[in-house]
């Protein structure tokens, strides 16, 4: 099992940090585009470009973080109702479902919009479209194993405290 936290918290620093990197280069882009903009009255579709590609991985990459931390918005009408064994199974299920959609939508879908469009280039940057999607079957390959991790916390009894915190 520390093998599994490990593995957890290798991919939760990387993610982290990603989200963090990306973060502020849209920061110093973000910036650069509204110099160049209003100061210098030359606006830059590279940067316009940039930033709408880099806020799509940021949100993509943020959410799979968010999946692992089992964070993610839901509707707890019903497992919140639950204890024990019926909960854990319910949860359980859930994350099967998950692992469902992320291996059809994110996995499979990603890889196939990627085939796609690698021949389709970007308006401004010249780059592959296909690289741009890159992140969709990324970021399903990481929500697919942090459901496996969740599975197997779930499976020996590690529950995470803040889930079952009544606000």
């Amino acid at each position: 099992m520390k093998v599994l936290a490990k593995i957890r918290k290798v991919i939760d620093v990387v993610l982290g940090s990603a989200c963090a990197i990306v973060f502020a280069l849209m920061v110093c882009i973000g910036t650069y585009q509204i110099v160049k903009r209003l100061i210098l009255n030359d606006p830059s579709t590279v940067s316009e470009e940039l930033l709408t590609y880099s806020f799509t991985w940021m949100a993509l990459l943020a959410s799979a973080y968010v999946f692992g931390k089992r964070d993610h918005m839901r509707m707890g009408f019903l497992a919140d109702k639950l204890t024990g064994t019926p909960r854990k199974i319910l949860e359980i299920f859930i994350e099967l479902l998950l692992m469902v959609f992320t291996g059809v939508v994110l996995i499979y879908g990603g890889i196939s919009i990627m085939k796609l469009t690698m021949i389709q280039k970007t308006a401004s940057l010249g780059i592959p479209m296909g690289v741009i999607y890159a992140i969709l079957p990324v970021t399903g390959v990481l929500i697919f194993i942090y459901s496996i991790l969740n599975i197997i916390d779930l499976c020996v009894g590690k529950e995470q405290d803040h889930r079952d915190v009544k606000e």
